[in-house]
């Protein structure tokens, strides 16, 4: 991006005193208005999922047991993640984009229930355990075991927006026992045994939300956020042809009126209705997907689409991987800007920019977009 656009975007993301107090708590309503806050998540101390059933049927579906990676990340893995989440805290602080960021975390630690232990996990990807709906917080029911207490890690963060104004709210604890795994893995989505998903199952769109039935996510959870959230908000369960984990390497949000699909997953048929007057362009493969050797890619939690994870500043401004030149391409044909940075370790940890992002504060209204 050329300096005269990059001192535009400063300058444009400086708020009234009348945006501020708006913006006190959380409030943030799509995934694409003006950003001024963010929460960058924390690769320090991860490890991998721990193997038990939650693990098995959430990120290695398919799997025989003993071949589910297990233990910390190799060291030069945490110490290049971090490299590139601190590139990126920057790049958006130029911007004037306010970063926070959570405690390392003892995810070596066990962690355990009368009916099952485990070790913990990470605090690199904030957007899968947390939902931000206008000025309400929600610790969402997450499906792996080891993720019970990763919101710990945000507790500072979550107080301070909690005193600044934030509804903050938790859905009930879920139990997870082995029986809510005991599923076909050609179709892994955990029982209706009680409400689960992981809040990266949903994507915003002002007052419609789509939900993702997925193997972190069940019908009940789509339930529960229904029912919680009450008229204000309409909750669309969608399923499309992938199953392992979240929503956001098969659907981007990039503006009002515009998504980005993958073409292996998603079909315009598969897509709610309310989506039938929308433009919808399609990835192209991802580059560079030949980089990794099959020991690397033997312990990698995330697809070879990770890549297509794009996280929005602005509706003409979007973070993309530098390596994925045709997508790239692709997004300034809509004219929409790219910021280009890196996560060289997207793919073994599971989580691309949207992924590590959590979206606290952006300049915008609460909208119905299809009407």
């Amino acid at each position: 991006m050329n300096n005269t656009a990059h001192s535009e975007l400063s300058m444009a993301s400086s708020p009234s005193s009348a945006e501020e107090e708006a913006l006190s708590g959380v409030w943030s309503c799509n995934e694409w208005d003006p950003l001024a806050e963010v929460i960058v998540g924390n690769p320090l101390g991860a490890r991998l999922p721990h193997s038990d059933k939650s693990t098995h049927l959430a990120e290695f579906a398919g799997y025989s047991v003993d071949k589910i990676p297990t233990g910390a990340f190799p060291d030069q893995v945490i110490e290049e993640a971090e490299e590139d989440l601190v590139a990126m805290v920057k790049s958006l602080e130029d911007l004037d984009i306010v970063v926070k960021r959570p405690d390392t975390w003892p995810h070596d630690e066990v962690v355990s229930t009368p009916f099952w232990s485990t070790k913990g996990y990470y605090n690199y990807c904030p957007r899968d355990i947390f939902l931000v709906l206008g000025n309400q917080i929600i610790e969402t029911p997450n499906v792996i075991r080891g993720r019970l207490l990763e919101a710990h890690s945000y507790r500072k963060i979550l107080i301070e927006y909690f005193k600044d104004g934030a509804k903050w709210y938790s859905a009930p604890k879920p139990m997870l026992l082995d029986t809510l795994f005991e599923v076909d893995h050609e179709l892994p989505i955990p029982r209706e045994d009680e409400p689960v998903f992981d809040a990266a199952n949903v994507l915003r769109f002002g007052r419609d939300l789509v939900y993702l039935i997925s193997s972190t996510g069940n019908e009940l959870g789509a339930q529960w956020l229904q029912t919680t959230l009450g008229d204000e908000f309409k909750v669309h369960v969608c399923r499309i042809n992938y199953h392992g984990s979240h929503i956001d390497t098969s659907v981007v949000a990039l503006r009002p009126g515009l998504l980005l699909c993958n073409p292996e997953r998603v079909t315009r048929e598969m897509l709610p209705s309310i989506f039938d007057k929308w433009k919808i362009i399609y990835s192209p493969p991802m580059t560079g997907t030949d980089r990794f050797d099959s020991d690397y890619l033997s312990r990698s939690i995330g697809s070879s689409w990770i890549d297509m994870n794009l996280f929005s500043v602005r509706p003409d401004l979007v973070v993309v991987d530098r390596d994925q030149l045709p997508l790239i391409k692709l997004i300034e044909d809509q004219g929409i800007d790219v910021l280009p940075l890196k996560l060289r370790h997207s793919r073994m940890m599971g989580g691309g920019f949207h992924c590590a992002t959590l979206d606290t504060k952006r300049r915008g209204s609460l909208e119905n977009y299809f009407e």
